[in-house]
């Protein structure tokens, strides 16, 4: 199950989201002793790594192990009690770095506003920040739907679309802001595992085409282990491992083992009782 994505490339300068015309490159990501803790509770416990320019890397983990707080750390929207990110050697939550790269966030539940079309949902960004003539931005959204084979829901409303559709409308709406850097959060949570491997393919395909730098946090064994560059593995809000996709498989890690490949025991007192 293959799904044609159109080979459109976005072009604009680099440093400057307002622009169009040239090329950008995709951008590095560095995580050094970031602890991150909320009144009492530490989250993140000295938490460093690196993601190269266009690289996909993925950040997979139980629930509650940091990773959703960790990519907002990285995205710039909370800051970290201690340690330091740099995105080309710039703080993500600097108003500067805004104004030097392109970063945008693939939310979870899509953040789509319900009250607007899909175009508007797409345009409001680039119309706010007066990113090019309305004929240019009306490109950049038709284009944007292109690639994800979305022309036909152009004047749906969010409330007419499935699951699927909006997570690609979520993304189709980062693509439009030509980034440097994009961010996924469990992009494939409450799919099918067609339209999963659907958003798997497009996220891998947008790294090929576009060299965009992908950080994805995802709970999908198979996205991980089919278009990762690299993949990290939080647990208690600790990095227990930085391996490759081959490296993951094989492990001598009885934590990390149980994770990828998790075994019901039936003789478990606890199953036995649910039916009670």
């Amino acid at each position: 199950m293959k799904k044609e994505i159109q080979k459109e490339r976005f072009q604009s300068e680099p440093h400057q989201p307002a622009s169009i015309g040239q090329a950008r490159a995709p951008v590095g990501v560095e995580v050094s002793n970031v602890f991150k803790k909320y009144g009492p509770q530490t989250v993140l416990t000295d938490i460093s790594l690196k993601v190269e320019p266009g690289e996909i890397f993925t950040i997979m983990g139980p629930s509650g192990s940091g990773k959703s707080v960790l990519l907002r750390q990285i995205a710039g929207l909370e800051q970290p009690t201690s340690g330091t990110i740099r995105i080309n050697g710039h703080d993500p939550h600097d108003p500067d770095t805004r104004d030097r790269f392109a970063i945008a966030l693939v939310f979870q539940a899509g953040a789509l506003f319900n009250s607007l079309s899909v175009y508007d949902n797409l345009a409001l960004y680039p119309l706010e920040h007066r990113i090019g003539t309305h004929a240019q931005i009306r490109d950049r959204v038709m284009r944007a739907l292109k690639i994800l084979s979305l022309e036909n829901a152009v004047n749906k409303s969010p409330a007419e679309l499935s699951g699927g559709m909006k997570k690609r409308v979520a993304i189709a709406r980062a693509l439009v802001m030509e980034p440097q850097l994009l961010l996924y959060d469990e992009p494939t949570s409450e799919l099918d595992p067609v339209m999963s491997a659907t958003i798997s393919e497009i996220i891998a395909t947008l790294k090929e085409q576009y060299q965009v730098t992908s950080i994805v946090v995802s709970h999908d064994r198979e996205l991980a282990l089919t278009i990762s560059s690299r993949v990290a593995i939080l647990m208690r809000g600790e990095l227990l491992s930085l391996t490759t996709p081959d490296g993951l498989q094989h492990t001598d890690n009885p934590e990390i083992a149980d994770f990828m490949h998790p075994k019901i025991d039936l003789e478990n007192p606890r199953y036995k009782t649910m039916g009670a």
